[in-house]
């Protein structure tokens, strides 16, 4: 075929890599790209309605809620405004009087700080109060400024920084600890028994033990700790119960003395015994009974607290470490919880009381052979109590007493992490306040008494730096020292100070390892890290107070309530014995009430019963706590006008821990 010059063929290939569904499809996108734009702003409106309408669901509820918190508020406060009258032991009146003015001086602050806020005041070019005329509230600003620069911001920085340096040498010593339990877990050191147990076909192979159970007006638990030692697995002959009941309440004296009737008549070599004379509390009890003639055929004695049930194997365990060893002293045990999961205050209280004994017992007891007795479940070689001069009524903690006067005889102390005994934790938090402020007021007292015996002793140096430095010093004192003056006063002052400011790994970074440390051997509590760490900052308040108390020998030093007990007992064990033990008893106490005595005792537990009834128990509110919750959240407000993150968060949530304490919002409630 022949082509004209002019023509132009066009030759259509098909292309390789497009096919036309590809096509249609670009083409549909860029359709449906378009309809979407068009469609997108309703489509935002619509989503920003329903936002908006589950906002607004949400309104009657939270108001719901908020109306339901403050009316339990204004319940708590006006049932509990009469409650410091009635409450004999109140303590910390100097403190919440200190606090009060302190949250004064705060709110005043922040007023002031609030007005140059809002209005702007820019007065870094002004170097003179003098300067700044015709606004008194600007001159009165502008001279605060000043004063606090040259005067009291160097003095806070001084404060603060002593209390930084205490803060990580006691966080050191506690990652020591943690480190040595590691060290432990890994090389599996434990105290070992050495030589061959006890003959059991040979009773006369074990040795003599006097159990002791001190009590005073133990109605809820006398029952199940008095069968729980009288169960103990050791020939009868070879072991004495000693009940010794300090209990003023007639009915409550009886029925313990019933309760020991009926196990000796079982068989048990009980013996129950009441002081005429009440003085010493706890430590006066246990020198009555050891002065009896009778403890001189005994070698060693065990004492259980009312609320601890040890089990039957608590001796065969416990006893045997002492064989072919003259120098142990005494041999401790764990404690185990029966109500750690009762409420928050419970769960919080296990976690510190399991780094107690998991890091803190342990470790000194292996590395150190010495800790502080911690006054039950634990046993001791009456030669070692003799020696060491005995029970003494000196102090609120005799236990922690006699355990630094044997270490400084040269006597050895074990600790076994494997035996544990079932005892209660106070569900209160007004039965925890008290029981902390004993606990950390009567070393301070022992601090200042044995003093000059442990400079003047004969143990070597290296004990004795341990015991004034570490046992009494570090743990005792600092650390209720810098947790309240640290993150209590200096933080929330450095608010209205900034020249002063904390760092942000002080406030944040270092405590929340402390406690992730803390919480390791409790690792089920993991889920309250951040409550406990919360908490332990919220009781240094009273930790504080009972530390200065029992330092400078204040009034409330030498005071000592008896820890509260509900009588909880949730092990499969107690609760079978109760049930084996329950007709037995009851014939009993039906054979013994057909006397006069027990007409007599039986008419008095119905009047008792009825006052029972007819008190009513209160949750109380703690003023020094809900001071200090209104001046931290005062210093949250101010934070947060310098645009402080994690300051404002902390003070924020440690705030409002210090209400729910103050209002008496954790542990037991009652309706």
């Amino acid at each position: 075929m022949k082509m004209t010059p002019n023509s132009v063929v066009i030759t259509l290939e098909k292309p390789e890599n497009v096919s036309l569904i590809e096509a249609n499809d670009s083409r549909r996108e860029l359709i449906f790209q378009e309809k979407q734009k068009a469609a997108s702003p309703k489509q935002f409106t619509w989503v920003l309605l329903l936002k908006a309408h589950r906002i607004v669901s949400c309104i009657p509820w939270l108001a719901m809620s908020l109306c339901t918190i403050f009316g339990s508020i204004k319940k708590r406060i006006a049932t509990s405004s009469d409650a410091r009258e009635e409450d004999p032991t109140y303590r910390g009146k100097k403190i919440y009087r200190f606090l009060k003015a302190f949250l004064a001086i705060s709110i005043v602050a922040l007023i002031i700080e609030l007005i140059a806020y809002f209005k702007n005041w820019d007065l870094s070019l002004v170097h003179n109060p003098w300067e700044v005329q015709n606004n008194l509230v600007q001159w009165s600003y502008m001279a605060w400024l000043s004063f606090r620069v040259d005067y009291i911001a160097p003095l806070i920085m001084t404060l603060s920084k002593s209390c930084i340096v205490l803060f990580m040498i006691q966080s050191l010593d506690r990652l020591v600890q943690c480190l040595g339990c590691f060290w432990i877990k890994y090389k599996k050191l434990k105290p070992s028994i050495e030589g061959e147990p006890y003959d059991i076909e040979d009773g006369s192979s074990y040795p003599m033990v006097l159990v002791q159970i001190p009590m005073c007006n133990e109605r809820e638990v006398y029952e199940q700790s008095i069968a729980a030692v009288c169960q103990l697995d050791w020939p009868k002959d070879r072991f004495l119960v000693q009940v010794l009941d300090d209990s003023d309440d007639e009915v409550v004296k009886n029925l313990i003395r019933d309760e020991c009737l009926s196990w000796k008549g079982k068989g048990v070599n009980i013996i129950y015994r009441h002081r005429l004379i009440r003085t010493g509390y706890k430590a006066g009890n246990l020198k009555s009974a050891m002065a009896c003639d009778y403890v001189k055929e005994y070698e060693f004695v065990a004492i259980f607290d009312a609320d601890f049930q040890p089990n039957p194997d608590f001796l065969k365990l416990s006893i045997p470490h002492f064989k072919n060893n003259p120098e142990i002293g005494l041999v401790q045990t764990r404690w185990s919880f029966v109500n750690k999961d009762e409420n928050l205050l419970t769960r919080l209280q296990n976690i510190n009381l399991c780094f107690h004994f998991e890091v803190e017992q342990q470790v000194n007891g292996v590395f150190l052979n010495f800790f502080g007795f911690n006054g039950t479940a634990g046993v001791w070689r009456i030669k070692a109590l003799e020696d060491s001069g005995g029970w003494l009524e000196r102090t609120t903690v005799e236990d922690m007493d006699i355990a630094v006067r044997a270490h400084l005889k040269g006597w050895k102390f074990i600790y076994l992490n494997d035996v544990k005994v079932l005892c209660e934790l106070p569900e209160s938090y007004e039965a925890y306040k008290k029981q902390q402020h004993r606990w950390h007021s009567g070393p301070m007292q022992l601090f200042r008494l044995c003093l000059p015996d442990i400079i003047s002793s004969k143990i070597s140096v290296w004990k004795k730096a341990n015991l004034i430095f570490l046992f009494f010093l570090l743990r005792k004192l600092i650390l209720p020292f810098y947790s309240f003056t640290l993150f209590c006063i200096i933080l929330p002052l450095t608010m209205f100070i900034p020249e002063a400011e904390l760092p942000a790994w002080v406030i944040c970074y270092v405590p929340i390892v402390m406690s992730i440390l803390n919480i390791l051997p409790a690792p089920k509590s993991f889920p309250f890290l951040m409550p406990y760490l919360l908490f332990e900052n919220t009781m240094s308040v009273t930790k504080f107070n009972a530390m200065v108390s029992g330092l400078f020998q204040l009034g409330s030093a030498y005071e000592w309530v008896v820890t509260k007990k509900t009588g909880r007992a949730s092990e499969s064990d107690l609760l079978s014995l109760s049930e084996r033990e329950h007709k037995m008893l009851n014939e009993e106490k039906i054979q013994r009430r057909l006397s006069e005595s027990g007409l007599e005792m039986l008419g008095k537990l119905k009047e008792q019963s009825e006052k029972v009834h007819t008190v009513k128990k209160k949750n109380r509110i703690y003023k020094p706590e809900l001071a200090l919750a209104f001046l931290l959240l005062t210093a949250a407000t101010r934070s947060l006008l310098s645009a402080h993150g994690i300051h404002f968060y902390y003070l924020l949530f440690q705030g409002l821990s210090f209400l729910v304490v103050g209002l008496d919002l954790i542990g037991e409630q009652v309706s």
